[in-house]
C-alpha cells in the first residue's frame, strides 16, 4: 500500500488487532493506567477532526484532504481498542465524555447548580448555525444533568425564550419541564431583537419550589449591553422554612470598569432586602486577575465565595483555564461542598455546591 506521495506506508499502520495483545488488555481494563490515559486522549477536543486511515483503506483514502468527520477519531478509537459504547450513549452523550457523579446531598441541605448555557449551542461556534432539532437535543441533554444532580435552585445565564437564532421555542421553559423543576422564571436582557426577528435572551432562576416576588432587571450601561440579573425568594422546607432570596447574573465580558457599575446597580438593587442570599451566576472575572470586583459583593451585600483564591476553573469547558462562573453566599450560611460537573453542556462548566445553616 502506498501513501498519497507514491511512497509505501508503514506496514505497522495497518497490523490487525491481536485480542491477545497485552497492551489492548490494559486498554480495555478500566483500572489500569493505559485506559485512564486513552479516555483522556480520546475526548481531548482537539483530536476530533485528525486524519485516521482505516483498515483497508485504499491510497485514495489517505489524502491530504482526506479527513474524517467529526467525531470518527473517536469512534475509529474505540474499535481498535475494543471498548464498547453502551446503548443510547452517542458520541456526545454526558455519560460517554465525562462523569457527572456527585456526593449525595444530606438531609438538610439546599443543593444550588448554576451555568452559562450558551443559548443552547452547547460547544458550537454560535447558535444561529444550529438547527432548531440541535438546540432541543441540547436542552435535552442539560435537563438529563439536571434531574442526574438534583439541585433544589438552579441559575441560568444566556437562557433563552423564543429567539430566531436558537430554535424559536422557549428554552428556559422547557428545562424546567425535563428537568422537572417546579417553578421557573426567565427575564429578558436582549433588546436586540425585532417583532420580525425576535431575539429573548438573559437570566433565568428554576427552582425545586415556589419562587415569590421575581423581578428582572437589565443594566443597560452601554448600548450593546444585554447582560442583567433576576432576583426571587423561596420558601426553603430544610431549614423551617426559611425565606431565602435567589439571584441568576450575568456581567459583561469585556470591561472590568463595566462589571465594576453593573455590580454597583446590584448592590442598590439589593441592598435593601434582610433576608439570608445566594448569588449565582457567570461574573466574567477571576479572583487573581480582578480581586477588587469580587470584593465589592463582600464589602457591600455581604455575600463571601467558596475559596475564592482556589483554582476551581470553569472556562473553557473544553480545558477549563479561568474561574468566571461563581456561588456567592451570605454569613447564614455555609459551604457543605463545592464543585463543577466536567460534563461540557456548553463553553462553560456547571457549579454545584451544597448549603447549610450556620
Amino acid at each position: 500500500m502506498c501513501s498519497a506521495s507514491g511512497r509505501p506506508l508503514p506496514a505497522d499502520r495497518f497490523r490487525p488487532t491481536d485480542p491477545q495483545d497485552p497492551k489492548l488488555k490494559m486498554a480495555q481494563d478500566s483500572s489500569s493506567p493505559t485506559y485512564s490515559a486513552f479516555r483522556k486522549l480520546l475526548f481531548r477536543k482537539g483530536f476530533e477532526r485528525r486524519e485516521i486511515v482505516p483498515e483497508g483503506a485504499t491510497s485514495k483514502d489517505i489524502g491530504p484532504q482526506k479527513i474524517l468527520p467529526k467525531g470518527a477519531l473517536r469512534e475509529s478509537l474505540l474499535r481498535r481498542f475494543g471498548i464498547k459504547r453502551e446503548p443510547g450513549n452517542g458520541p456526545d452523550h454526558p455519560d460517554l465524555l465525562c462523569s457527572t457523579q456527585v456526593p449525595d446531598k444530606r438531609a438538610s441541605a439546599v443543593r444550588l447548580f448554576s451555568l452559562n448555557v450558551a443559548h443552547g449551542r452547547r460547544t458550537a461556534t454560535h447558535q444561529a448555525l444550529l438547527r432548531e432539532s440541535t438546540a432541543r437535543n441540547n436542552v435535552s441533554e442539560i435537563a438529563k444533568v439536571l434531574r442526574h444532580v438534583g439541585p433544589d435552585l438552579v441559575a441560568l445565564q444566556e437562557a433563552d425564550g423564543p429567539s430566531a437564532w436558537s430554535g424559536n421555542f422557549d428554552h428556559v421553559a422547557t428545562l424546567a419541564d425535563h428537568a422537572e423543576l417546579t417553578d421557573h422564571y426567565r427575564g429578558d436582557h436582549n433588546h436586540f431583537g425585532s417583532e420580525r426577528y425576535p431575539l429573548s435572551s438573559g437570566t433565568a432562576i428554576l427552582s425545586t419550589w415556589r419562587l415569590n416576588d421575581p423581578i428582572s432587571q437589565r443594566f443597560g450601561t452601554t448600548w450593546r449591553d444585554t447582560k442583567g440579573f433576576v432576583v426571587a425568594s423561596v420558601k426553603v422546607p430544610e431549614w423551617q422554612g426559611m425565606e431565602l432570596d435567589v439571584v441568576s447574573v450575568h456581567l459583561d465580558f469585556l470591561r472590568p470598569s463595566l462589571r465594576k457599575k453593573q455590580i454597583l446597580q446590584m448592590v442598590n438593587a439589593l441592598i435593601h432586602r434582610r433576608r439570608p442570599m445566594v448569588m449565582l451566576g457567570d461574573l466574567n472575572c477571576c479572583w487573581q486577575q480582578e480581586p477588587s470586583s469580587l470584593r465589592l459583593f463582600n464589602d457591600m451585600l455581604g455575600l463571601r465565595a467558596f475559596r475564592p483564591e482556589r483554582a476551581v476553573p470553569t472556562f473553557p469547558s473544553n480545558r477549563p483555564r479561568r474561574r468566571l462562573d461563581w456561588i456567592l453566599v451570605s454569613d447564614e450560611l455555609d459551604f457543605s461542598d463545592y464543585h463543577t460537573l466536567k460534563t461540557p453542556l456548553s463553553d462553560h462548566l456547571g457549579v454545584v455546591a451544597d448549603l447549610s445553616l450556620r
